[in-house]
């Protein structure tokens, strides 16, 4: 009887330090979960890695078996490409050392941390980096794809403060990117997703945000056309201490929202001000508050920067029901904000949600071609994200994010942030990266040409000179 992949990889891989984990241990099946519980797929083998020299191990292990490869950070991709059936995944949630260098104001972070530890660490020296908006999300995850978050106006994007990286290529080399080191591969990272190889170690310059003014103001659901109105025209002029998101959602059943709010559909911002003065940050949110009637909740607060960076982890823990669409999107015209209003009315489930993220400020500081991710001329990255607790709304959380976003696109810019996309073909992935598409396949030909790494928003290989 031939052995099973696991039973293989215990033979071959004698001076693996870390776990591997097969189909028959008892660890199975939390080894193989994801954030996304729709997805539910079952790899041969799960490498949990204790050290760079055990990703090459696995990665080798997966080559030469011919085995399909997936890498896992935090785990958190709506279409589950952190994982795979009857294959290798190779999970770097041991990868856990952080280091702050308060006088450098840099970070040098394990490719399996997740954002919160990183910004509980770094916040002790009064210091953050850009980091999206869930503290639970993997480094690696949201860095490959760009990095939208809250310190995105301030601060630009995740990669645009990557300094370096240290990755396990395809053919098991240890290797460095920065300026000055691989520059090819620097560039292609700061964007391109996990298409060039396993990133065990990156390294992020640091900014002064300690204690910010942060938190939600809520408007009734049926003032969602009002509401989005006044925010499209109002956050491309804040100043870029100032981030604010618009969302439709529902309040949470829960504290600290006022008990006679649970549940109620809203239209909504997000604010987040990098600064602790109270009085500047309600100046500078006051001509949104000034064009709109009262809210039914107007609450940001003094905090420390890991409190909002956390504040949507009790809300989205593992284990829901998610299903994602995205667009980059350059304008809101009347047509499109009713369109919104409607879907934003029509939440399936209270979990449900749509994000609108500002793409501007410092973001807007780099070319489209200054690093993979391509798309600095947006102004917008839409997110239509149905999430429930109960496989058995599975297919209506489905639906209403698909026809929102198919109501929606004609108004995209024509690609999508990829970190929010699902599994939706070779022709969206090209038109998320545009003109710097060929470049990373140019990349992607020397550094992975037998497209290993295809477990992702998948960049193929170049041919032909």
């Amino acid at each position: 009887m031939s052995m099973t992949p696991a039973q293989a990889a215990r033979q071959e891989l004698a001076g693996f330090t870390g776990q591997l984990v097969g189909p028959d241990d008892s660890g199975y099946d939390e080894a193989r979960a994801v954030y996304n519980a729709m997805i539910d797929r079952r790899p041969a083998l799960v490498a949990r890695c204790g050290d760079a020299k055990d990703v090459s191990h696995a990665v080798g292990f997966a080559r030469d078996h011919g085995l399909p490869l997936a890498v896992r950070g935090g785990g958190h991709h709506g279409a589950g490409l952190g994982t795979c059936d009857d294959g290798v995944v190779v999970d770097l949630s041991p990868l856990k050392d952080i280091e702050v260098d308060p006088r450098a104001r840099t970070v040098r972070v394990g490719g399996g941390c997740v954002w919160g530890e990183v910004d509980r660490a770094t916040h002790e020296h009064g210091l953050a980096t850009p980091s999206g908006i869930i503290s639970t999300t993997g480094v690696g995850g949201l860095t490959l794809g760009g990095g939208l978050g809250h310190l995105s106006r301030k601060c630009g994007l995740t990669v645009d403060n990557l300094l370096e990286a240290e990755l396990v290529l395809a053919d098991g080399a240890h290797v460095r990117a920065s300026a000055d080191e691989n520059t090819d591969l620097y560039w292609a990272i700061r964007g391109g997703g996990g298409n060039f190889g396993v990133v065990t170690s990156f390294l992020f310059r640091l900014h002064e945000v300690s204690t910010i003014v942060a938190g939600p103001t809520f408007w009734p659901v049926e003032l969602g056309a009002e509401v989005l109105t006044a925010y499209r025209d109002f956050i491309p002029h804040a100043p870029r201490d100032l981030n604010a998101f618009f969302l439709f959602g529902s309040v949470p059943p829960a504290p600290p929202f006022p008990e006679e709010l649970h549940l109620r559909k809203i239209a909504g911002v997000v604010w987040y001000y990098a600064g602790e003065d109270t009085d500047a940050a309600a100046r500078v949110m006051a001509p949104l508050l000034d064009a709109l009637p009262t809210p039914l909740l107007h609450a940001p607060a003094p905090m420390p920067h890991p409190a909002i960076q956390s504040a949507f982890d009790g809300l989205y823990p593992p284990g829901d029901q998610w299903y994602w669409r995205a667009d980059f999107v350059n304008d809101i015209p009347g047509d499109a904000i009713g369109l919104h209003a409607k879907f934003g009315a029509e939440l399936p489930t209270w979990k449900s949600t749509m994000h609108l993220y500002p793409i501007d400020g410092a973001v807007h500081d780099l070319a489209p071609t200054d690093t993979a991710w391509s798309y600095r001329d947006a102004r917008w990255a839409s997110v239509y994200a149905g999430v429930d607790s109960d496989p058995a709304n599975a297919e209506g959380i489905k639906q209403w994010t698909v026809d929102y976003f198919d109501a929606l696109h004609p108004f995209s810019a024509g690609g999508a942030y990829v970190n929010m996309m699902m599994d939706e073909g070779q022709e969206r992935v090209r038109a998320s990266y545009r003109d710097n598409y060929a470049r990373l396949a140019r990349v992607k030909a020397d550094r992975d040409p037998r497209n290993l790494f295809r477990l992702n928003q998948n960049i193929q290989p170049a041919t032909g000179s």
